[in-house]
Protein backbone atom coordinates (compact mmCIF):
# COMPACT_ATOMS: atom_id res chain seq x y z
CA UNK A 1 0.00 0.00 0.00
CA UNK A 2 2.85 2.81 0.71
CA UNK A 3 4.29 1.77 -2.14
CA UNK A 4 1.17 2.80 -3.91
CA UNK A 5 1.11 6.08 -2.01
CA UNK A 6 4.10 6.77 -3.03
CA UNK A 7 3.84 6.23 -6.88
CA UNK A 8 0.95 8.34 -6.47
CA UNK A 9 2.83 10.77 -4.64
CA UNK A 10 5.38 11.06 -7.23
CA UNK A 11 3.43 11.46 -10.26
CA UNK A 12 1.80 14.44 -8.80
CA UNK A 13 4.81 16.14 -7.87
CA UNK A 14 6.20 15.46 -11.39
CA UNK A 15 2.87 17.09 -12.63
CA UNK A 16 3.41 19.67 -10.42
CA UNK A 17 6.85 20.33 -11.62
CA UNK A 18 5.95 20.29 -15.51
CA UNK A 19 3.20 22.84 -14.89
CA UNK A 20 5.52 25.21 -12.53
CA UNK A 21 8.36 24.85 -15.63
CA UNK A 22 6.06 25.71 -18.32
CA UNK A 23 4.10 28.80 -15.93
CA UNK A 24 7.74 29.71 -15.23
CA UNK A 25 9.18 29.95 -19.06
CA UNK A 26 5.56 32.28 -19.98
CA UNK A 27 6.50 34.32 -16.87
CA UNK A 28 9.86 34.99 -18.67
CA UNK A 29 8.18 35.75 -21.84
CA UNK A 30 8.02 32.23 -23.21
CA UNK A 31 10.44 30.33 -25.16
CA UNK A 32 11.13 34.05 -27.44
CA UNK A 33 11.39 35.86 -24.33
CA UNK A 34 14.17 33.53 -23.29
CA UNK A 35 16.27 33.77 -26.96
CA UNK A 36 16.20 37.69 -26.71
CA UNK A 37 17.40 37.76 -22.81
CA UNK A 38 19.75 35.57 -24.40
CA UNK A 39 19.14 32.92 -21.83
CA UNK A 40 18.16 29.49 -22.87
CA UNK A 41 20.81 28.78 -20.26
CA UNK A 42 17.89 29.15 -17.91
CA UNK A 43 15.97 26.02 -18.93
CA UNK A 44 17.97 23.02 -16.93
CA UNK A 45 18.03 25.29 -13.72
CA UNK A 46 13.82 26.09 -14.13
CA UNK A 47 13.62 22.34 -14.24
CA UNK A 48 15.66 21.92 -11.29
CA UNK A 49 14.47 24.53 -9.39
CA UNK A 50 10.61 23.63 -10.33
CA UNK A 51 11.20 20.32 -8.94
CA UNK A 52 12.85 21.98 -5.40
CA UNK A 53 9.49 24.36 -5.26
CA UNK A 54 6.59 21.20 -5.75
CA UNK A 55 8.73 18.80 -3.41
CA UNK A 56 9.16 21.62 -0.92
CA UNK A 57 5.57 22.38 -0.69
CA UNK A 58 4.05 19.34 -1.51
CA UNK A 59 5.87 16.75 0.67
CA UNK A 60 7.61 16.69 4.26
CA UNK A 61 11.27 16.30 2.68
CA UNK A 62 13.57 18.51 4.20
CA UNK A 63 16.26 20.40 1.98
CA UNK A 64 18.88 17.51 2.83
CA UNK A 65 16.14 15.36 1.29
CA UNK A 66 15.03 16.61 -1.75
CA UNK A 67 18.81 17.32 -2.46
CA UNK A 68 19.18 13.22 -2.25
CA UNK A 69 16.02 12.79 -4.16
CA UNK A 70 16.75 15.04 -6.84
CA UNK A 71 21.05 14.21 -6.95
CA UNK A 72 22.35 17.76 -6.22
CA UNK A 73 23.88 19.71 -3.51
CA UNK A 74 21.83 21.12 -0.45
CA UNK A 75 23.48 24.62 -1.30
CA UNK A 76 21.53 24.46 -4.57
CA UNK A 77 17.92 23.52 -2.61
CA UNK A 78 19.23 26.45 -0.50
CA UNK A 79 20.03 28.67 -3.24
CA UNK A 80 16.70 28.31 -4.78
CA UNK A 81 14.43 28.17 -2.09
CA UNK A 82 15.90 31.71 -0.46
CA UNK A 83 15.66 33.53 -3.81
CA UNK A 84 13.01 36.61 -3.91
CA UNK A 85 10.91 36.59 -6.37
CA UNK A 86 9.41 39.88 -6.14
CA UNK A 87 13.20 40.87 -6.78
CA UNK A 88 12.91 38.63 -10.21
CA UNK A 89 9.22 40.04 -11.20
CA UNK A 90 11.16 43.50 -11.22
CA UNK A 91 13.74 42.55 -13.08
CA UNK A 92 11.27 41.06 -15.61
CA UNK A 93 9.48 44.23 -15.23
CA UNK A 94 12.66 46.10 -16.18
CA UNK A 95 12.95 48.04 -12.90
CA UNK A 96 15.54 46.29 -12.11
CA UNK A 97 19.11 45.63 -13.86
CA UNK A 98 20.03 42.39 -11.76
CA UNK A 99 17.61 39.75 -10.52
CA UNK A 100 19.31 38.65 -7.56
CA UNK A 101 21.42 35.64 -7.02
CA UNK A 102 19.13 32.22 -8.83
CA UNK A 103 16.72 33.53 -11.31
CA UNK A 104 15.32 30.51 -12.11
CA UNK A 105 14.57 29.78 -8.22
CA UNK A 106 12.49 32.88 -8.14
CA UNK A 107 11.02 32.43 -11.25
CA UNK A 108 9.92 28.58 -10.05
CA UNK A 109 8.75 30.85 -6.67
CA UNK A 110 6.15 33.25 -8.57
CA UNK A 111 5.23 30.46 -10.91
CA UNK A 112 4.34 28.20 -8.25
CA UNK A 113 2.23 31.11 -6.76
CA UNK A 114 0.32 31.51 -9.61
CA UNK A 115 -0.37 28.56 -10.37
CA UNK A 116 -1.71 28.07 -6.45
CA UNK A 117 -3.46 31.10 -7.35
CA UNK A 118 -4.91 29.95 -10.53
CA UNK A 119 -3.31 32.42 -12.24
CA UNK A 120 -1.52 30.26 -14.87
CA UNK A 121 -5.50 29.26 -16.35
CA UNK A 122 -5.93 33.37 -16.36
CA UNK A 123 -2.89 34.31 -17.98
CA UNK A 124 -3.66 31.15 -20.94
CA UNK A 125 -7.15 33.01 -21.08
CA UNK A 126 -5.50 36.41 -21.44
CA UNK A 127 -3.87 35.36 -24.12
CA UNK A 128 -6.61 33.75 -26.41
CA UNK A 129 -8.56 37.00 -25.37
CA UNK A 130 -6.05 38.94 -26.84
CA UNK A 131 -5.72 37.00 -30.05
CA UNK A 132 -9.92 37.54 -29.98
CA UNK A 133 -9.35 41.13 -29.82
CA UNK A 134 -6.74 41.28 -32.65
CA UNK A 135 -8.64 39.22 -35.02
CA UNK A 136 -11.74 41.63 -34.07
CA UNK A 137 -10.20 44.45 -34.67
CA UNK A 138 -10.42 45.74 -31.32
CA UNK A 139 -7.15 47.47 -30.69
CA UNK A 140 -8.62 48.80 -27.23
CA UNK A 141 -8.93 45.72 -25.81
CA UNK A 142 -5.79 44.10 -27.11
CA UNK A 143 -3.49 46.83 -25.28
CA UNK A 144 -5.36 46.89 -22.23
CA UNK A 145 -5.08 43.21 -22.35
CA UNK A 146 -1.34 43.27 -23.14
CA UNK A 147 -0.61 45.79 -20.31
CA UNK A 148 -2.68 44.14 -17.43
CA UNK A 149 -0.62 40.81 -17.88
CA UNK A 150 0.41 39.62 -14.75
CA UNK A 151 -1.86 41.92 -12.65
CA UNK A 152 -3.01 39.49 -10.08
CA UNK A 153 -7.36 39.53 -10.08
CA UNK A 154 -9.44 41.18 -7.90
CA UNK A 155 -7.77 44.65 -8.87
CA UNK A 156 -8.44 48.19 -7.83
CA UNK A 157 -8.54 51.63 -9.84
CA UNK A 158 -5.18 52.33 -8.63
CA UNK A 159 -3.60 48.88 -9.58
CA UNK A 160 -5.22 49.52 -13.02
CA UNK A 161 -4.17 52.90 -13.56
CA UNK A 162 -0.82 52.25 -13.21
CA UNK A 163 -0.37 49.86 -16.01
CA UNK A 164 -3.28 51.79 -18.22
CA UNK A 165 -2.37 55.70 -17.04
CA UNK A 166 -1.84 58.09 -20.15
CA UNK A 167 -3.70 55.72 -22.68
CA UNK A 168 -7.21 56.96 -24.47
CA UNK A 169 -10.15 54.87 -26.02
CA UNK A 170 -12.24 56.65 -28.44
CA UNK A 171 -11.72 60.02 -27.34
CA UNK A 172 -12.09 59.59 -23.72
CA UNK A 173 -8.88 59.11 -21.33
CA UNK A 174 -8.46 55.69 -19.19
CA UNK A 175 -9.17 58.04 -15.73
CA UNK A 176 -12.93 59.06 -16.98
CA UNK A 177 -13.61 55.35 -17.82
CA UNK A 178 -11.91 53.90 -14.80
CA UNK A 179 -13.61 56.07 -12.70
CA UNK A 180 -17.30 54.84 -13.38
CA UNK A 181 -15.78 51.22 -13.16
CA UNK A 182 -17.19 49.81 -9.54
CA UNK A 183 -13.92 47.81 -7.91
CA UNK A 184 -12.91 45.56 -7.44
CA UNK A 185 -13.15 44.30 -10.80
CA UNK A 186 -13.15 40.67 -10.99
CA UNK A 187 -11.37 39.41 -13.85
CA UNK A 188 -9.86 41.27 -17.44
CA UNK A 189 -13.53 39.76 -18.67
CA UNK A 190 -15.11 42.07 -16.45
CA UNK A 191 -12.66 44.90 -17.17
CA UNK A 192 -13.06 44.89 -20.42
CA UNK A 193 -17.14 44.37 -20.42
CA UNK A 194 -17.05 47.44 -18.17
CA UNK A 195 -14.81 49.61 -20.05
CA UNK A 196 -17.52 48.89 -23.34
CA UNK A 197 -20.11 49.98 -21.03
CA UNK A 198 -18.12 53.38 -20.34
CA UNK A 199 -17.99 53.77 -23.70
CA UNK A 200 -21.13 53.40 -24.81
CA UNK A 201 -23.09 57.06 -25.39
Amino acid sequence: MEVINKAIHGNNVDRLAERIFQESIRIAGGLRGLVEYRNLTWLPSLAEAAYIIALKNETVKTNREIAEYLGISEQTVKNVLGADEHVVEKYLRGEREKAGEHIAGGLAKLAYRRIKENRDNIDERLEIMEESARSLGVDWAVHVLSSIRGLDFPAGMEELLERLRGYAIMGKTIEEILDGIEYPVKSPAELLHEIRRRLKP
